[in-house]
């Protein structure tokens, strides 16, 4: 039984994908779930797995091509086994070599190159070209064709070029892409703007020490972090100034009567921004845990675009990584940001008195078209009153 392996229903806010990595080629028994294809979008990377236990026939969209939402992309046999995969495999591939296939990717590269792939000896199973073949095929020629003083004077420059001076070129991913775009259109279309303060972390310190194993305790493991504070304090923030957790659009003002907070994280392939939904009716332990679950899903690649989707007000923590000042970009359409930074002892006048405190930097950028200065001076001082005074919180005063 043939079945059509397709990409996934993108959501509208995704027009489509492009083909990251094939982890199965023609002729490759696969189990049932087992992962075939990573597809990656401009948000997102997802994962295409087996639909039952067969073997994958035909691959129609190669490494790099583009693919829309529900569009074909191989061809899968259910029940198959490699035994019967050669013969399907050969079928399409337009150039056999001694009876095996030519991956899509291998096929087109060499292509590009002029290189006649039949005469390429493949190194995959049952002898199928894969696209390194081509590439130390493309690098035999191109050794071959080069006369015999431009490699002398080649290897005369090698020798004079110190070590370590090698570079590499790769193209950008979709989400990279993607990432640059939206910074540039944040910085080109917003008058944006960054206002300091800093904070005293010792009374959360404090309360987090004091606290921190009977809330592990308590809740099931769920780790109580210094986020989960910060979190909470803009949310009190945002409701007093709802211009802050306002967004443009076109000529019009749209204030959200919630707030959806994002928490920036940081993976190997491009920063994302998780959304807390209703960060109001969230306890400091709900918190925790939603963060703690999106990092583990970022990590793994997991996360899906509506937990990206969306949000009213971004927070972004480079004092992880060791950073004492920055100004954020803007995350549009939401028309400010909040960026932590590192927890550093300083000398610090207290009533007349020079104290050694845990102090940190605060930066809000926000867009100034819709936020007036004083509105966002405002807006961080009481975030810094709240976390100063953590009790306020509970409060609400």
């Amino acid at each position: 039984m043939t079945i059509e392996i397709k990409a996934p229903q993108f959501p509208e806010s995704v027009a489509d994908g492009s083909i990251a990595t094939w982890y199965k080629q023609p002729g490759e028994a696969v189990k049932r779930d087992e992962l075939i294809v990573d597809i990656e979008t401009d948000k997102v990377v997802l994962e295409v797995v087996a639909p039952a236990d067969g073997a994958l026939i035909d691959i129609i969209k190669g490494e790099g091509d583009t693919v829309l939402s529900e569009e074909v992309i191989a061809t899968f046999e259910k029940g198959a086994g490699t035994a019967a995969a050669p013969d399907a495999v050969a079928e399409p591939a337009a150039e056999p070599v001694a009876g095996a296939a030519v991956s899509p990717a291998a096929r087109k590269l060499a292509e590009e190159s002029g290189i006649d792939a039949s005469t390429i000896a493949g190194s995959g199973k049952n002898g199928l070209v894969t696209k390194e073949d081509v590439v130390a095929a493309v690098s035999a020629k191109a050794a071959e064709s080069v006369p015999e003083p431009a490699s002398q004077a080649k290897a005369v420059v090698a020798d004079t070029t110190p070590e370590g001076r090698m570079e590499r070129r790769v193209p950008m991913t979709r989400m990279r892409t993607r990432i640059a775009e939206r910074l540039l259109n944040a910085t080109n279309e917003t008058a944006m703007l960054t206002t300091f303060n800093e904070v005293n972390m010792q009374p959360v310190m404090e309360l987090r020490n004091k606290y921190k194993d009977l809330f592990e305790k308590t809740h099931n493991g769920t780790r109580l972090g210094f986020m989960s504070f910060f979190v909470r304090a803009a949310t009190e923030a945002l409701k007093r100034y709802p211009a802050v957790n306002a967004s443009i659009d076109g000529n019009d003002i749209v204030y959200h009567g919630y707030q959806d907070v994002g928490v920036a994280v940081s993976t190997e392939k491009g920063l994302v921004v998780p959304v807390l939904r209703d960060t109001d009716f969230m306890g400091l332990a709900d918190i925790e845990a939603k963060i703690r679950g999106y990092g583990l899903k970022a990590r793994d690649g997991k996360l899906t675009i509506d937990e990206m989707t969306g949000g009213t007000f971004t927070i972004t923590n480079g004092g992880v990584f060791g950073s004492m000042m920055s100004t954020p970009i803007l995350n549009p359409p939401q028309a400010a940001i909040l960026g932590m930074h590192a927890i550093q002892e300083r000398p610090m006048a207290v009533e007349g008195e020079v104290k050694i405190l845990p102090m940190m930097y605060l930066a809000l950028s926000y867009d100034h078209r819709l936020i007036d200065g004083k509105e966002a001076v405002q807006f961080l001082v009481a975030i810094k009153e709240l976390l100063e005074d953590p009790a306020r919180m509970l409060l609400d005063v």
